[in-house]
């Protein structure tokens, strides 16, 4: 066996935490399997709900006291520039457009502008930005206003500091004192912190404690709420992360802090569930189902990329909570997971990389491109990462590995990330 030292002199049999890693992989899935009676390669029982012949919005929802009503299932832009897409979602009944300067380089905001030019005051639309420690008041107002001439407008609803990850970020005081300078002047109504990613829970705790913000997007699905996994976890051991979020959203809701949330697909491997979509609801309308079963969320935004999903995801607008038939589903799409899905904001292996390497965003960018199959995309993402995973693919400390509460092989899957994405053209493992 080869001895690797560990970050702080521990030592670590790599081929041993390797091994336990695949065999808790197969343990979990096995085990999962068992319990709920499945077989990965069976089928599913027919959900109790049918999605309607006519998909439009059926539900809209207060955000918090913003006095804004959304619409249940919102128009997410991160991977579109198509500005039909935004008409047609217009004609269902989404009001509520999410948008930011950094997606796809500011085209998903040009589209958004395009499409919703004459219809401004029929909608709720967003961008965000991302204000680091040192971003000054200045360099923010330059790009809400850079955001407002793609969207074709004179404001935005909500204005978010983007993708928060550090309780630092937060405390910068530049955010406060460009987001009252742009209210007064009438260019944005509200503010808001979005976050999917490492201490997640904690700078939402510290945005709520010091009253600070009007609205929070957050990922949410049912793969990180405890309470999803007590049905069938009783003979198992399975670990769900960020089990403070269900408080957080009670607490947000508490405090008149409206909750939007986002990454409800957990990665998004819609086809790997068509097998198992016997009749009634996809796995999709499941997931937004589940989601939206928790009272105290304003609604939910996903990425729409083609007519056919947004009309598959707009059906599941004002359905009831899913079925027991359709929580099989979801588990079903756990189970197939378990191998390569990273949960956002787990971040258990962090500690034992000696090279700073921000592994939970380098495995999302890496799900873009693997379950959203959309590499371009992933690799415009994975460009913002400073650091990225260039050191992953020469370390031989491995600090990470045998960390990960799922078992995943971190090394492999951050290394083929960076061979992936760094380099176009080249495959990842």
């Amino acid at each position: 066996w080869r001895i690797l030292a560990g970050r702080e002199g521990r030592s670590v049999m790599a081929n041993d935490a390797s091994e336990a890693g695949i065999q808790r992989r197969q343990f979990l899935v096995r085990g999962a399997a068992a319990t709920l009676g499945l077989g990965l390669g069976g089928g599913l029982a027919k959900p109790a709900w049918t999605a309607p012949d006519e998909p439009r919005i059926r539900n809209y929802r207060p955000l918090g006291r913003t006095g804004l009503e959304i619409s249940d299932i919102s128009f997410g832009s991160s991977r579109s520039t198509d500005p039909a897409l935004v008409t047609r979602a217009l004609e269902l009944g989404v009001n509520y457009f999410d948008t930011a300067e950094s997606y796809k380089d500011g085209r998903s905001e040009e589209a958004i502008g395009q499409a919703l030019q004459g219809q401004r005051d029929r909608v709720i639309l967003t961008s965000k930005v991302k204000c680091e420690t040192d971003t000054t008041s200045d360099a923010l107002m330059a790009s809400l206003e850079g955001s407002l001439r793609r969207l074709r407008t004179d404001r935005v609803d909500i204005y978010f500091n983007h993708a928060v990850n550090d309780p630092d970020r937060l405390r910068n005081d530049a955010w406060y004192t460009f987001a009252e300078r742009a209210k007064q002047q009438g260019k944005i109504r509200f503010t808001g912190v979005s976050g999917h990613g490492g201490r997640l829970g904690e700078c939402l705790d510290l945005a709520l404690d010091e009253n600070r913000v009007d609205v929070i997007l957050c990922a949410y699905n049912f793969g990180q709420d405890p309470s999803f996994y007590q049905r069938f976890t009783s003979r198992m051991d399975w670990i769900a992360v960020q089990e403070d979020l269900p408080r957080i959203i009670e607490k947000a809701h508490a405090k008149g802090v409206g909750v939007v949330a986002m990454k409800t697909l957990r990665g998004a491997r819609l086809n790997d569930m068509r097998p198992y979509e016997t009749g009634g609801a996809t796995f999709a309308q499941a997931a937004f189902r589940w989601v939206l079963s928790n009272p105290h969320l304003g609604g939910l935004i996903i990425s729409m990329k083609t007519m056919e999903q947004i009309d598959e995801f707009v059906a599941a607008s004002g359905a009831p909570a899913p079925s027991a038939a359709e929580l099989d589903l979801l588990e079903q799409y756990l189970l197939g997971s378990v191998d390569g899905y990273c949960d956002h904001g787990c971040n258990a292996c962090e500690p034992g990389c000696p090279h700073g390497v921000p592994v939970s965003e380098v495995l999302r960018t890496r799900m873009y491109a693997t379950d959203y199959g959309d590499p371009e995309y992933a690799r415009e993402d994975y460009a913002r990462l400073s650091p990225d995973a260039e050191a992953c693919v020469t370390c031989a400390d491995h600090g990470c590995l045998g960390r990960c509460p799922h078992g995943l092989d971190i090394p492999r899957l951050t290394s083929s990330a960076h061979r992936w994405l760094a380099r176009p053209g080249t495959r990842a493992g």
